[in-house]
């Protein structure tokens, strides 16, 4: 069975100008021609034509793809390995571009006006926008979250590597408080908390003990919290749950 060339490019998605220059490059030559001189194109022909299409969208240039596929002596299971192979990597290229992009795009609807890069630097492996829909949802309506959208919307890369440097040092301080024995409900535990609060203040929103409790209580029962926080020291954030919550029946006291 042939094909005419407007089949063809119908069937593979090129246009007809395309498969003229294939032809009078000698990339791929129709088996056949009908009586009238039209080119056909038979099963093997359009096996060939898948060939060049996938090196095509790999980038290949139209030379080196006749150089691969007029080679003696390959393998056509070993082209298809190749290809497979190209394409797994490019796809996991494409994956990355496009999460960089949808992250640029919740920065944005954040405020943090960094790159992928710039957030990279700043945050490490740590992704501050992949919960911000669920934010959005839960607490969206709230003055806090209205009021932390407008202090950081103005923030620089300098800005947010300032705030993580504070909450690495808070880190550290509440891991060399329990490294030291001291109770979540001592005033060096309690202190730190406080100063927690007061981060939270002063860099996003008014965060009242109440509020600042919830806050502790999500560390552990929102297991991706307690993740993140238990990577420093296991058991941090049980320690600064109970810290948070003994600092506010201080303040009620």
């Amino acid at each position: 069975m042939s094909y005419s060339v407007g089949q063809v490019a119908g069937f593979a998605g090129v246009t007809v100008r395309a498969l003229h220059h294939y032809d009078d490059i000698g990339l791929l030559v129709p088996s056949e021609r009908s009586h009238a001189g039209h080119r056909r194109y038979s099963d093997a022909d359009l096996d060939r034509l898948q060939q060049i299409l996938f090196y095509r969208e790999l980038g290949f240039p139209l030379d080196e793809v006749a150089v691969l596929l007029d080679d003696p002596d390959a393998d056509p299971r070993a082209h298809l390995r190749r290809q497979h192979e190209l394409l797994t990597a490019r796809i996991e290229k494409l994956e990355k571009m496009a999460a960089a992009v949808e992250h640029a795009m919740e920065a944005r609807s954040m405020g943090i006006n960094l790159t992928p890069q710039e957030k990279f630097e700043v945050f490490g492996d740590f992704d501050p926008d992949q919960y911000e829909e669920e934010v959005r949802e839960r607490w969206g309506n709230t003055d806090a979250y209205r009021q932390s959208k407008e202090k950081t919307a103005s923030y620089t890369k300098e800005d947010w590597q300032r705030l993580q440097d504070e909450a690495d040092e808070l880190t550290r301080r509440f891991v060399a408080l329990m490294e030291a024995g001291e109770p979540a409900d001592s005033e060096a535990a309690m202190d730190a908390a406080e100063d927690h609060r007061q981060g939270i203040i002063r860099n996003h929103y008014d965060c009242g003990h109440e509020m600042h409790t919830c806050l502790g209580e999500m560390f552990v029962s929102d297991e991706r919290f307690t993740r993140n926080i238990d990577a420093a020291k296991p058991g941090l954030a049980a320690y600064m749950r109970d810290a948070i919550l003994a600092n506010a029946v201080r303040h009620r006291g």
